[in-house]
């Protein structure tokens, strides 16, 4: 190829670079990425500072602002090359095409996956060489669609399938924690345990017609408190986790939620709000280290000094949700983790990373954690909280 096929196709009025950088994001959101302002705003920074000398400078500059994770960068390319080389592309988005853009698709390009698919055309494929979201295949049609969500990746899901997932949440959680029987008693009507001073009381009122009074024990939800990591590769799971969180605690259960990256921070007022997209976005804006690096030992030993005391109390089930990939000397890290299980009730982990068949725990973070946890558990997709739901109902 020649240097003018990868030159890039600028805009000619400042104006326009702004649009279009703000209309790829936008398509990088629906594809699943999480972008928010601040990455915008660097890009543009980025951009002004690099200047647009080529395509290659053009694409590396956006992706070292708008990329939380090595594993992203496959679908970003395929999203840069059909958004920049495509006017099409553009207009499906309802944005206006870079100028001087003339490159039609390529009727030879390999199909787009089914992420980008569905966050540029939606339900119906635009262009050439573009597959139907669903594959015709064997198995694929004799499931149902729902069976089909259950055992798809948060990581992988489609707009659409995202909502569905949702949905499918709030549903679960009200069949999710049987009530835990405490020490404290109420009044019963029917015969069990005897009341025996509210007997005397009413023995003494009435005499010897009055009837005897019975008592039974009080059932709560048992309690729960979330550890999530917000790294960058673990935001898109905690996200799904953050709605699992919200459905709890609007189900009755008491539930505590922090997430971590960098720094511990609590998030079970944000959690309140009815609506939860609207939490999960207040939770985003709040958390400043939100796809950032992680430091799993800090975060512990900050949870473990200050709130352990005030929320691990009446039998509490921690759910530590991490892919426990710590850097540095684990010893501090084995000793946190010690010290939370022997406070709670049990201690389940829950590491996207067990989707992986092969799955073994070389990593030295990954084998100081695991000794100190009840249950090692999947969390990558609806089948795996399903799966968590019986761990849970098991345990109370």
């Amino acid at each position: 190829m020649n240097a003018a096929h990868h030159a890039v196709r600028l805009p000619t009025k400042p104006g326009r670079l702004v649009d279009n950088v703000m209309g790829f994001a936008r398509l990088l959101r629906r594809a699943g990425f999480a972008l928010g302002q601040d990455r915008l705003q660097l890009a543009l920074q980025a951009l002004a500072a690099a200047g647009l000398h080529s395509r290659a400078d053009f694409q590396a500059t956006l992706a070292a602002c708008f990329l939380s994770r090595p594993d992203q960068q496959a679908l970003f390319d395929e999203a840069f090359n059909l958004y920049w080389r495509v006017p099409e592309g553009l207009a499906a988005l309802g944005l206006a095409p870079p100028a001087e853009a003339g490159h039609t698709a390529d009727a030879t390009a390999p199909p787009m996956s089914q992420r980008l698919a569905a966050a540029m055309y939606g339900q119906q494929p635009a262009l050439p060489g573009t597959p139907s979201l669903r594959e015709p295949d064997t198995q694929a049609q004799a499931a149902s669609p729902t069976e089909q969500l259950r055992h798809t990746d948060f990581q992988s899901m489609s707009a659409d399938e995202w909502a569905q997932a949702r949905q499918l949440i709030q549903a679960l959680t009200l069949l999710l924690l049987a009530p835990l029987r405490t020490r404290r008693a109420q009044p019963a009507r029917q015969a069990g345990t005897p009341d025996w001073r509210a007997s005397l009381r009413a023995l003494a009122r009435q005499g010897d017609a009055a009837p005897m009074r019975w008592r039974r024990p009080v059932h709560r939800p048992a309690p729960l408190v979330l550890l999530a990591d917000v790294s960058g590769s673990m935001s898109r799971y905690t996200r799904m986790l953050l709605h699992f969180a919200h459905a709890l605690g609007n189900s009755g259960a008491r539930v505590h939620s922090f997430v971590f990256g960098t720094r511990l921070t609590p998030i079970s007022r944000s959690l309140a709000q009815r609506d939860p997209d609207v939490a999960v976005a207040q939770i985003a804006q709040q958390v400043q280290d939100w796809s950032g690096g992680t430091r799993i030992t800090a975060s512990l030993h900050d949870f473990n000094l200050h709130w352990s005391r005030r929320v691990l109390g009446g039998q509490a089930t921690v759910l530590l949700i991490t892919d426990g990939l710590e850097h540095g000397d684990t010893t501090r890290l084995a000793f946190e983790m010690e010290r939370l299980h022997k406070s709670c009730r049990q201690l389940l982990w829950l590491n996207p990373l067990l989707r992986y068949s092969r799955f073994e725990p070389k990593a030295a973070g990954i084998r100081a954690m695991l000794p100190h946890v009840d249950r090692f558990l999947p969390v990558h997709d609806l089948a795996s909280l399903e799966g968590l739901a019986q761990v849970l109902l098991k345990r109370t």
